[in-house]
């Protein structure tokens, strides 16, 4: 059984220092379960990721803290170490390095390192994993393009943002309801509101 009192614990210790870490983790969506969160990691500076905010969802297994999070980035990313097309992540604490002593901001943590150390030898992602050995200005360069696209958070109103999905022929009752489940951020709600 996920112990819960620690989970609200962890939650409160992660998000009283946001503005130093800048990671934070909330409740999926409208959710109000402690076993489904989202995590948000800023991309590390002098890596092809800075200047994004990377959503990671994260699922506690009845086993928590015993048994590791499961984490995969809901936001899309170009790294070897994490599925370009389902966001599962290739870290060795989520498996089986996990200890009951390390907790879901260590997990993040470890997941931004990550993003600052890719370790191509150990692929999640092969294609990805390919270009990075053989061509590190290519990867790089599709790493900040798909920052840039998916991992900004869009400087535009949240009415700019009603308008643009509208227009796109969404219903505006359920884009408004869609971009508020996911804390206003247009990339995310569009792929929901397509995802049905």
């Amino acid at each position: 059984m996920v112990d819960f009192a620690r989970v609200q614990k962890e939650l409160q210790e992660c998000n009283k220092d946001i503005d130093v870490s800048g990671i934070s983790i909330k409740l999926k969506g409208d959710s109000n379960s402690l076993t489904h969160l989202t995590g948000t990691i800023p991309g590390p500076l002098a890596t092809p990721y800075e200047g994004g905010n990377f959503n990671i969802d994260i699922v506690l297994p009845d086993g928590y803290p015993f048994e590791p999070p499961r984490m995969q980035f809901a936001t899309k990313v170009w790294h070897p170490n994490i599925s370009s097309q389902s966001g599962a992540i290739c870290l060795d604490i989520l498996k089986d390095q996990w200890s009951p002593a390390l907790t879901l901001k260590t997990a993040l943590l470890s997941v931004q390192a990550l993003l600052s150390a890719p370790e191509p030898d150990d692929p999640q992602d092969a294609v990805v994993a390919q270009q990075y050995l053989r061509d590190y200005q290519t990867f790089a360069a599709t790493a900040r393009y798909w920052t840039e696209t998916f991992a900004r958070t869009s400087t535009l109103g949240i009415e700019d943002k009603v308008k643009k999905l509208v227009e796109m022929g969404f219903p505006e009752a359920l884009v408004r309801s869609t971009l508020e489940s996911v804390g206003g951020d247009e990339n995310m709600a569009l792929e929901k509101l397509c995802s049905g």
